[in-house]
């Protein structure tokens, strides 16, 4: 590594003491007064003068980030009052629309963003406490993420911030600073994190006209909450599938890079994923080709990642697909899924936890496609199992640092005024009991690092890559893999008085979400029936997983499609 400058004769700015506290602090001395503790201390100064001059730099945010001009010129901002917020699920409400869209995909489409997305003006509160942050408030976004931009100019309406779990680190609604998110289907129970205002504002339409049609499904279903048709969820280890498991609705993990993350809170980029949260199928295209394509900044996209007008139109392939279809005579309840290849996956239903009705539902829900005219069959990946194990290894040395936004090793955007302050009391205090998760990550990565050094880290990289070869193995004989979302429906909140006792409603929700993190997979869940909640006090969504080939998010809108052919999920 070259050194830039020598900084002789110059007013020192580093100490003996520093130096040596340096080393110390990697393991190693330097002899006191010696030659060698001269030269360091002169290369430790000079790399000082350096940084100096860096830090004195203003900071620079590339201009393809900033806000995009609206109606209006202000942007307002407006947290609600608990009255018009029944379900906890709002952060914050606005109503912006771009003043010069480039075009009108989006028109008439109202739109939630979780709350680690960037809209600037809004304040960025990551579902957790302002004592967290410098000066204990929460950042205020000076940017637009490029989603957003995205969104704005094809028409799109933002509705506003919708709350997300502490840290974006839970797979259900109990952890968020601001209290726990009811289920718009049923106060009182959860709805799946961590976006989870994302998904009860998607799924308050869905239950409103249910409620028109058949009655309350349950007596404490919140009728008032207006809700929006889109959200963008975030999913590391499966945030957007669980939400929409437990919602009723549709939301997708694309293949990992499709659409760039830039301009959001990261957790680990190797897992990072932004994606569609929507009420159809349909909705689901049409928001993934506005936000999908290369931006030229996030680091998570490769030369695999198609450019802006590149990016396949989801919406009209799907329609061109249909058409063809019912040309051929084959939109039918009996061949409507001809020419698709679904496979059962085996191990999917041999998780910890899955409930046995959960788990028939979904298996008759995958049979379904036989009916429809699919090829069906079971096939198996043993690695599946321990799938959630490499996920979990392979990043959990590396995610503290994000917390404190740091930024990544590979050059990207991090957050401009998002300053998290350093592990410590306030920060144990202020999350034991809102969400341990995120303390356990921490102390989980010092072990780690503790017991395994880095070792452990790269084996668990590079069978990351044996899991992704063994899916990818299955995919040559298969379009697509069915999978259970989560191994029950959604579960009742409760008082919380205890670590184990939040932390277990932690436990075996993403066994068969975050495998496909780390592989790459795109992954959608869709409602595909109904299941007794665990009290009998009635019944709520279930979700069906559909995993497709990397970068072959149509073969799954193609399958979803096919399959409602028969009858939506929640018509059952």
């Amino acid at each position: 590594m070259s050194i830039v400058s020598l900084a002789e004769g110059s007013l020192p700015t580093v100490t003996k003491e520093e130096l040596h506290a340096a080393a110390k602090g990697r393991g190693f001395s330097i002899p006191v007064g010696s030659q060698d503790e001269i030269d360091f201390l002169l290369l430790q100064n000079s790399f000082d003068a350096v940084a100096s001059a860096v830090a004195a730099l203003p900071e620079y945010i590339d201009p393809r980030l900033e806000p995009v001009p609206v109606e209006g010129g202000e942007r307002r901002w407006i947290k609600p009052a608990s009255e018009e917020n029944t379900l906890n699920a709002w952060s914050y409400k606005t109503n912006l629309k771009a003043s010069s869209p480039t075009s009108t995909v989006l028109a008439g489409k109202t739109l939630a963003m979780k709350d680690n997305v960037s809209v600037a003006g809004a304040p960025l509160r990551l579902g957790t406490a302002p004592e967290l942050f410098k000066g204990g408030k929460h950042a205020i976004s000076e940017i637009d993420a490029s989603v957003v931009k995205r969104i704005l100019e094809a028409s799109g309406t933002i509705a506003g911030t919708a709350v997300c779990e502490n840290f974006s680190l839970f797979p259900t609604s109990v952890s968020a600073d601001s209290g726990p998110v009811h289920n718009a289907w049923a106060q009182g129970y959860m709805t799946g994190g961590s976006s989870s205002g994302c998904a009860s504002l998607v799924s308050a339409k869905d239950v409103k006209v249910w409620n028109e049609k058949h009655g309350l499904t349950f007596k404490t279903t919140a009728l008032e909450e207006g809700g929006v048709d889109m959200a963008i969820g975030g999913d590391q280890g499966g945030s957007i599938r669980a939400p929409a498991s437990f919602g009723g609705f549709y939301g997708l993990k694309p293949t990992t890079g499709l659409v760039p993350y830039t301009g959001i809170v990261s957790i680990l980029p190797m897992i990072d994923s932004t994606g569609p949260m929507a009420r159809s199928i349909e909705d689901i295209a049409l928001l993934l080709g506005v936000i999908a394509g290369y931006d030229g900044i996030d680091p998570r996209q490769t030369p695999e990642t198609p450019l802006r007008q590149a990016v396949p139109d989801y919406t009209g392939f799907l329609a061109g697909w249909q058409a063809a279809k019912e040309e051929a005579g084959e939109w039918t309840t009996t061949a409507a899924a001809k020419g698709l290849r679904i496979g059962i996956l085996k191990e999917a239903w041999e998780i910890a936890g899955l409930n046995t009705n959960v788990g028939a539902i979904v298996r008759a829900a995958a049979e379904r496609f036989s009916q429809l005219g699919a090829e069906v069959h079971e096939v198996s990946v043993p690695l599946h199992l321990l799938g959630p194990s490499i996920w979990t290894v392979a990043g959990r040395e590396a995610i503290p640092r994000f917390f404190e936004n740091r930024a990544s090793d590979l050059l990207s955007h991090p957050l401009p005024g998002l300053e998290p302050n350093p592990t410590d009391q306030t920060f144990y205090d202020k999350l034991v009991y809102k969400n341990p998760a995120v303390i356990n990550v921490v102390l989980n990565a010092e072990h780690m690092e503790a017991k395994y050094g880095p070792s452990l880290t790269r084996k668990a990289h590079m069978l990351v890559h044996q899991l992704r070869a063994e899916y990818d193995k299955v995919f040559e004989k298969v379009d697509i893999l069915i999978t259970p979302t989560t191994p029950t429906v959604a579960n009742k909140h409760c008082n919380y008085t205890s670590v184990m006792e939040i932390a277990q409603k932690a436990v075996g929700v993403t066994l068969n979400t975050s495998p496909f993190n780390c592989s790459g997979h795109p992954a959608m869940s869709m409602p595909c029936g109904w299941s007794e909640t665990s009290d009998g006090e009635g019944k709520l969504p279930v979700g069906m997983q559909l995993v497709g080939k990397r970068w072959h998010e149509m073969d799954i809108l193609k399958a979803a499609s096919a399959w409602e052919v028969l009858g939506k999920g929640l018509d059952s």
